[in-house]
């Protein structure tokens, strides 16, 4: 893993707004007593949300709420990297997966989209509107080549429908996420090809249960005695 490093720029101060304050303290009172610190993470994750990155201060004020050491709190910034550590776009920020299967699928051709409308990956575009980089497998393998862009998938990307999807970003607009392929789901192309009987999952298909299985066997009633 490569080192992680705060920004050189960085904010006078942090706070949270009122409703991620709420959110911050519902996220400390899931942990009993002594274990608030458990709740670093989902805190951070607020920062994130609320800033688009974490900054030293935010980073000071969450080990202060937590009454951790700062250096604890830096540890778990700087080695998640979910965590963002530099100032991202305003409009997007875009996650290019380049492990294997998107590599093999042409997740190159999507860098280069990035390289020639965003400008250098890790880095802020020109009018601070985007922020690329390149990151480790996302789990969309199926729908290779793909790209998170904020929190969601665009996925079974070319070259062509990927620089729509930034005109469409910097436009103002908010792309529905999925295939651009049309596809539903990991489906293939075309739609699915199998369970097409909707009887298979409608349930008119079923049989009432006369017997469950694993059931305690019915006892049997007891016999009179004889007169």
């Amino acid at each position: 893993m490569s080192v992680r490093r705060l920004s050189p720029n960085q904010p006078a101060s942090f706070a949270f707004s009122k409703e991620s304050l709420e959110k911050a303290q519902w996220w400390i009172s899931k942990f009993p007593a002594g274990r608030q610190q458990s709740a670093v993470i989902p805190l951070l994750w607020l920062v994130q949300k609320q800033e688009g990155w974490v900054s030293e201060p935010a980073i000071r004020h969450v080990a202060e709420m937590l009454g951790m050491a700062r250096i604890r709190v830096l540890e778990v910034a700087t080695f998640y990297t979910m965590f963002m550590l530099e100032p991202v776009g305003s409009v997007a920020l875009v996650q290019v997966c380049g492990t294997t299967p998107c590599q093999l699928r042409g997740s190159e051709s999507l860098m280069a989209v990035c390289k020639r409308k965003i400008g250098a990956k890790d880095h802020l575009s020109a009018d601070g509107k985007f922020y690329w980089q390149e990151v480790e497998c996302l789990g969309a393998c199926a729908n290779a080549p793909m790209a998170a862009i904020n929190d969601y998938y665009y996925e079974d990307l070319t070259p062509e429908s990927f620089e729509a999807l930034l005109d469409d970003f910097a436009a103002g607009k908010a792309p529905a996420p999925g295939s651009s392929a049309g596809r539903q789901g990991s489906a293939p192309e075309g739609g699915p090809l199998v369970l097409q009987d909707a009887s298979l999952y409608d349930g008119t298909a079923a049989k009432p249960i006369k017997k469950l299985p694993n059931a305690e066997p019915a006892k049997k009633a007891k016999a009179e005695p004889a007169s």
